[in-house]
C-alpha cells in the first residue's frame, strides 16, 4: 500500500484543469486570491473607478462541475457584462464546491447573466443554475452564555470577523439561561466569511451550544416584539442584556479626553483622532455609536461600538461616546 503525503495528494487532483487555469492566469495577467475557502477575482477589478455596485448586481451560480475553474467561468460570465467580482467556493483538495457568485457593474448586466446562463449547458449533460443572489447580511448566533459581557462579545467579534456594523443581544428563545445575538455586516461576503469563522469555533466566545445561522425574518420580528413588550421601568433598570449600564460621567470622568491626549503626548504617540457615528437610537434614549480612534504612534486604529445615554439637554451623544471610548483606551494603555 502506497502512502501519499496530503500535499502530494491534493496537488495530484485535477492536474490538467489546474495547469489550464495557471496558463490562463499567466496569459491574461489576472490575479486570484484565495481566503477562507473561496477564491476571488476583483472586488474591485483592475481599473475600477468609483463605489462598489449597488444591491441587486450579484448572481448565484450553482451545479458547477467541481473541476471547472475561472479560466472557463470568468470569460463566460464576462461575455454578458462587466464583472466587478467573481468568487468561486473551494475545497481543501483543490476542487470547487459546486457554486460561485458573480457581481456585475450594473443590475441590468446581472439580469442578462440570469437570462443567458440559467440552465446553460457548460458541458455535455451538465447544465448550471444561475439566479439572483439573496445577498444576506445578517446572522443569528444562539447559545451565548447569559453572563457574557456585551463589550467582551463586541471585542471578540471585531477581532475575528470584518465588516460588523451592529449587534443586538436578546434572551434566547430556544435555550434556557442563554442569549442570542443578531449581527449585521456590511456585505453578504463579510457575513458569509463571519458565519464560517464562527461555525468553526475559532473564537473566545463564552457559549453553551453555539448555533450560527442566517437571520430568519420571522425570528427577528419575534425578538423585536418581545423587546417592545418590556415596560419603560424595566428599560430604565437596564434589564435588556444588549445595553450595558452606563456609569454617571462625573467632571473627573469628563476629563478623560484631556487625560488620554496628555498620556499619548507623554509617550510620544501623538494626539488621538476620534471618529464617531450613531448607528442605532432607542426610544428610551440609549444611543449606540460606532467609533474609530487613530493614534499616530499606534500602527492599527482602535474601533468598535459603545452605548451611551445623554444625561440631559445640550449634552452631545457624540461627546459622551468619545468620553466612554477615552476611558476604555486609558485602561488599555495602563492608566487607571
Amino acid at each position: 500500500q502506497c502512502y501519499l503525503p496530503p500535499q502530494t495528494w491534493t496537488n495530484s487532483i485535477n492536474q490538467a484543469s489546474k495547469m489550464a487555469l495557471l496558463a490562463w492566469m499567466k496569459e491574461t495577467g489576472i490575479d486570484l486570491v484565495q481566503v477562507n475557502g473561496q477564491r476571488r477575482y476583483g472586488g474591485p477589478p483592475p481599473g475600477w473607478v468609483g463605489d462598489p455596485p449597488p444591491t441587486g448586481t450579484e448572481v448565484f451560480i450553482g451545479k458547477l462541475p467541481q473541476d471547472l475553474y475561472e479560466d472557463v467561468l470568468i470569460p463566460l460570465f464576462q461575455s454578458v457584462g462587466k464583472l466587478y467580482e467573481f468568487r468561486l467556493m473551494m475545497t481543501f483538495s483543490g476542487l470547487n464546491r459546486g457554486f460561485a457568485y458573480a457581481r456585475y457593474a450594473s443590475p441590468r448586466a446581472a439580469r442578462g447573466a440570469i437570462a443567458a446562463f440559467n440552465n446553460f449547458r457548460v458541458r455535455p449533460g451538465c447544465t448550471i443554475v444561475v439566479c439572483r443572489s439573496t445577498e444576506k447580511c445578517e446572522l443569528s448566533v444562539d447559545g451565548l452564555a447569559a453572563s457574557i459581557n456585551p463589550h467582551q462579545l463586541e471585542a471578540v467579534l471585531q477581532e475575528v470577523t470584518e465588516g460588523l456594523l451592529s449587534f443586538n443581544l436578546y434572551a434566547s428563545p430556544c435555550q434556557q439561561r442563554a442569549q442570542l445575538a443578531l449581527l449585521k455586516y456590511s456585505s453578504h461576503q463579510a457575513a458569509a466569511v463571519a458565519k464560517k469563522v464562527l461555525i468553526e469555533g475559532h473564537t473566545r466566545l463564552s457559549a453553551l451550544k453555539l448555533r450560527v445561522n442566517w437571520m430568519n425574518p420571522s425570528l427577528k420580528e419575534k425578538l423585536k416584539s418581545s423587546k417592545e413588550k418590556l415596560s419603560s421601568s424595566q428599560l430604565q433598570e437596564d434589564t435588556h442584556p444588549g445595553i450595558p449600564e452606563q456609569m454617571s460621567l462625573s467632571p473627573v470622568l469628563w476629563d478623560a479626553l484631556e487625560r488620554l491626549d496628555t498620556l499619548c503626548q507623554r509617550r510620544y504617540l501623538g494626539s488621538p483622532l476620534f471618529l464617531t457615528k450613531c448607528v442605532q437610537a432607542r426610544s428610551d434614549g440609549w444611543l449606540q455609536f460606532w467609533y474609530r480612534v487613530g493614534i499616530p504612534g499606534c500602527p492599527v486604529p482602535f474601533s468598535g461600538f459603545t452605548w451611551v445615554r445623554p444625561a440631559g439637554p445640550g449634552r452631545s451623544g457624540h461627546e459622551e461616546a468619545k468620553v466612554a471610548v477615552a476611558l476604555q483606551l486609558l485602561q488599555l494603555l495602563g492608566e487607571s
